[in-house]
């Protein structure tokens, strides 16, 4: 039995065990099984690779995806320059090897919908999945600006500072923040909503719900919206060509 799971924190929600579990009826995928596994905090982590018999692979999610490198014994060269891990592959020595998917999955998803005027980029929000999202913007060649609830090292923009005429001047804003996911879904991050137009993208990485707030403003200004539902889906894929067990 070849075991797979999700690391997190409070996931009961999760799409994953039940995207896999989809997955292996549709696909008719015997002897491989997907739970999640939530924990506390990382401390925690090690006695779930030593009391897990058959596991192959993780997922990881919120809170995990920075914390979990110290525990890992090779990291992938794209993963390491992100700074956050997402995918782990336990190989046939039960070495912990750690990739990052995320970037895949969102450079897919919003390259259909780059036109040429789609050159700078706000993040809202300095996660582990924020990484991941500025480091595929490198890729495309878009410039962006990390916006937080706090100054620090690399974040340009407060919430409190960021103004109409920064948000006319990013025609992506990327919610890598929590901020409105179920049940808070009268939650969005608070920023200039009326400066943004028919030239904006904004995608949100959350995907429950289908159109968030955040979303639902953007649409009422004519932007394209796109949610984290792609974005996850390719990941999960991606995810599962890395522990390959075909």
């Amino acid at each position: 039995m070849n075991k797979l799971g999700l690391l997190g924190k409070n996931i009961s929600y999760s799409f994953s065990r039940t995207y896999f579990k989809n997955k292996f009826e549709k696909e008719a995928i015997k002897h491989t099984t997907y739970e999640n596994f939530d924990i506390e905090n990382i401390e925690l982590f090690p006695s779930i690779i030593d009391k897990t018999k058959d596991l192959k692979g993780l997922n990881v999610t919120i809170p995990y995806k920075e914390v979990v490198i110290p525990y890992l014994d090779k990291i992938n060269k794209k993963a390491q320059e992100i700074g956050a891990v997402n995918t782990i592959k336990i190989n046939k020595k039960g070495k912990l090897i750690g990739y990052n998917t995320d970037c895949y999955g969102f450079k897919k998803s919003l390259k259909p919908f780059l036109k040429a005027h789609h050159k700078k980029a706000l993040i809202l929000g300095t996660g582990g999945a924020s990484k991941a999202v500025a480091f595929s913007l490198k890729e495309l060649g878009i410039t962006y600006k990390y916006v937080s609830r706090k100054l620090s090292k690399g974040v340009s923009f407060t919430y409190e500072s960021l103004t109409e005429n920064d948000v006319k001047n990013h025609n992506i804003i990327i919610n890598c923040s929590p901020l409105g996911t179920f049940p808070n879904i009268d939650d969005c991050p608070q920023i200039p909503y009326n400066a943004i137009n028919i030239k904006h993208i904004l995608f949100d990485l959350i995907y429950n719900p289908e159109e968030t707030l955040f979303l639902k403003k953007g649409k009422a200004n004519k932007a394209t919206i796109i949610n984290g539902l792609n974005m996850l889906k390719l990941q999960a894929e991606k995810a599962w060509s890395i522990w390959n067990l075909k």
